[in-house]
């Protein structure tokens, strides 16, 4: 797919912002509920803004080189440089639990408190109005405070913030800067979680047994398989032979799991084997991923019922000259994950 061929994403003006009546609180209390987010604008917007991100890294590696950062993706990256740093300033208690070190929540009611004052370095004055608005994606984007752990809804989050910030044009939807939203705002991210999960030492909040492809995360493997995507030096297969070079995300997610758990791999992480195993190209991997991701992550209730749903991403129907587009999701939302534990070709 060519980005000429991409569907574009709406705009919602500062003028619409201002008369927005709801803000975002979780919407989703049943599996009815995941039916009807389905059938939402805000399902659709994230469904074209992942779609999007996903074609603007085809064949670009890690570490990127931006030939100049905008304005609003310097200040996310010193937004998440200065939670990194209050990591540092928030020591762990020496304890002898396996998850959940207390500290986590002395971190997070920092971020609590001082949000507005964060998101309005970020926005600046002129877009000081979204703040309501954006502040329940970003402050469910690292974790739960609560239950001390992370996993693939609070990643979720995050691109949901990502999306309301793109809505809004506070980052611009074109190849661009699409490109360093991932390969540049979304690595840091992904780099402040682990820091997060490996001193607060965070429960796995995302774990489905044999049927997870990751504990904790989902998007790096649809991007990292999108920056693999038209090329054959690199085979998939590849990914289970280590070491794994840094030069995509996929390779990057993988390095990780092998650096925190032990044991086989095909035992702790099937699904990833599988793949590997069994499908002959990374544009397979990249469109059953997308299909997973449909049904396993945005499809599961008890990964989205903490989602913030309202204001810019609103809890209603799309128009029906629209909805039309949910086709092919509703049809991969009632299945399984596309590999098995018989590894087999995904469909195109």
């Amino acid at each position: 797919m060519s980005n000429s061929n991409l569907q574009q994403l709406r705009e919602i003006s500062l003028a619409d912002v201002a008369r927005l009546k709801s803000q975002p609180t979780p919407r989703i209390k049943s599996d009815y509920d995941v039916d009807k987010w389905r059938t939402t604008q805000s399902y659709q917007d994230y469904g074209i803004f992942l779609r999007r991100l996903n074609e603007s890294v085809v064949g670009h590696s890690l570490p990127y080189s931006s030939p100049g950062h905008s304005q609003a993706v310097t200040k996310i990256l010193d937004l998440l440089d200065a939670l990194d740093q209050w990591v540092d300033e928030i020591p762990p208690l020496e304890s002898p639990q396996r998850f959940g070190n207390l500290v986590f929540r002395t971190w997070g009611t920092r971020l609590e408190e001082r949000s507005d004052e964060v998101l309005s370095n970020l926005l600046s004055p002129t877009h000081s109005s979204l703040i309501p608005f954006v502040k329940p994606y970003f402050l469910t984007s690292f974790g739960s405070f609560t239950r001390m752990d992370y996993g693939s809804g609070h990643e979720v989050s995050f691109g949901l913030f990502l999306l309301c910030l793109t809505l809004v044009r506070l980052f611009q939807p074109i190849p661009e800067e699409e490109r360093e939203l991932v390969l540049v705002v979304f690595v840091r991210y992904l780099r402040l979680c682990w820091k997060l999960q490996d001193v607060y030492r965070l429960e796995p909040a995302g774990s489905h047994g044999v049927w997870g492809l990751d504990d904790s995360c989902f998007l790096p493997y649809i991007f990292g398989s999108a920056q693999l995507r038209d090329q054959t030096r690199i085979a998939v297969s590849a990914a289970i032979h280590l070491p794994l070079s840094p030069t995509n995300l996929y390779f990057m997610a993988i390095s990780r799991i092998n650096e925190v758990k032990q044991g086989p791999f095909h035992e702790h992480s099937s699904q990833l084997h599988s793949i590997a195993v069994g499908v002959a190209s990374w544009n397979k991997v990249n469109s059953g991923l997308f299909k997973m991701y449909e049904a396993e992550v945005l499809g599961k209730r008890v990964v989205v019922q903490h989602i913030p749903l309202g204001g810019l991403l609103e809890w209603v129907d799309s128009p029906p000259s629209r909805s039309g587009n949910h086709a092919s999701q509703a049809e991969s939302y009632e299945t399984r994950a596309p590999w098995t534990s018989t590894p087999r070709p995904l469909a195109s």
